[in-house]
């Protein structure tokens, strides 16, 4: 599935409003003068308003991409792209990609 390619500068948020930020980052490659977020490690969450067990699971802690590019990569890793699909752990629930740079799209 083609999509804008994630930088580390993109806005994500997990679905509870908490800043995801990527901790496999290519800084060789750029994209808007930003270095790629590779798939390898996962988003680190912080901020995440979900409540604590007996309520519910617990804040987001962290989040993976699960279909990153296909065809492109950095250093042999696939690129992580906006539209794809995400969970975050222990929630189980999706992150969200609120602003990515608008011109490089990747397959």
């Amino acid at each position: 599935m083609p999509g804008f390619v994630l930088h580390m500068s993109a806005s994500v948020l997990c679905s509870h409003g908490g800043q995801a930020i990527p901790t496999a980052i290519v800084p060789r490659v750029l994209v808007s003068a930003q270095p790629v977020a590779v798939q390898g490690a996962p988003y680190l969450v912080a901020g995440c308003a979900l409540p604590p067990p007996i309520v519910a699971n617990g804040p987001c802690i962290s989040g993976i991409w699960l279909a990153p590019s296909l065809r492109v990569k950095a250093l042999g890793m696939p690129l992580l792209v906006a539209p794809s699909p995400s969970i975050c752990a222990p929630s189980g629930t999706p992150m969200m990609v609120m602003a990515v740079q608008g011109r490089v799209i990747a397959m």
